[in-house]
């Protein structure tokens, strides 16, 4: 099978253009759903989200979810809204999360990264002023917290109420439901 035509793997194109040109582009693909679109420092990236891509991002936001409900914590879940400070940046997590209020750029976002990205799209989330990023490669879960210096890699979140959470026991579950996710959901909901 053609990558092209692969919808397991994810599509990626990188273009070197001015805000402008990214706001065209943004236009064009209006109304297309599974195609994420970012820009910072003049770099325009096109994301077409593969199957598994998609499966993980879905898995994790269930059971964040899932977690946040058990706990009472107030939320709203944003998905892959468009977060942006025009002409600077603009970014579409995987899944996203207000958290104790709603707010214009939401307190979490998640990032499942299969083709390239990681660490260099703290930057686009910084300069939006996320307070966490969440990233999911290679059957690990990677969590950033935004403080005076910049993003710091911590072990468990920072936000209200997700502090609780067991992030190991979050990424069994993520690994368990790659072979069956209503039983990763079913044991999730034992273990919190």
């Amino acid at each position: 099978m053609s990558p092209l035509l692969d919808k397991t793997t994810d599509q990626r194109i990188v273009h070197q253009g001015t805000w402008e040109q990214f706001k065209c582009i943004q236009i064009g693909f209006e109304g297309s759903s599974g195609v994420r679109l970012s820009y910072y420092e003049g770099m325009i990236e096109i994301l077409m989200p593969g199957q598994d891509h998609e499966t993980f991002a879905r898995i994790i936001s269930y059971l964040i979810t899932t977690f946040l409900v058990e706990q009472g914590i107030f939320f709203k879940p944003t998905g892959a809204m468009t977060q942006e400070k025009p002409g600077v940046v603009s970014a579409q997590a995987d899944e996203s999360f207000c958290i104790g209020s709603v707010k214009q750029i939401p307190d979490l976002s998640i990032e499942i990264v299969f083709t390239s990205g990681d660490i260099s799209k703290l930057e686009r989330y910084q300069a939006l002023g996320v307070l966490e990023v969440w990233f999911w490669q290679d059957g690990l879960l990677k969590l950033y917290h935004l403080g005076d210096g910049g993003y710091q890699s911590i072990e468990r979140s920072q936000l209200p109420g997700l502090s609780e959470l067991d992030i190991d026991w979050l990424r069994q579950c993520i690994l368990m439901a790659e072979t069956d996710a209503g039983e990763a959901i079913r044991a999730f909901q034992r273990g919190i």
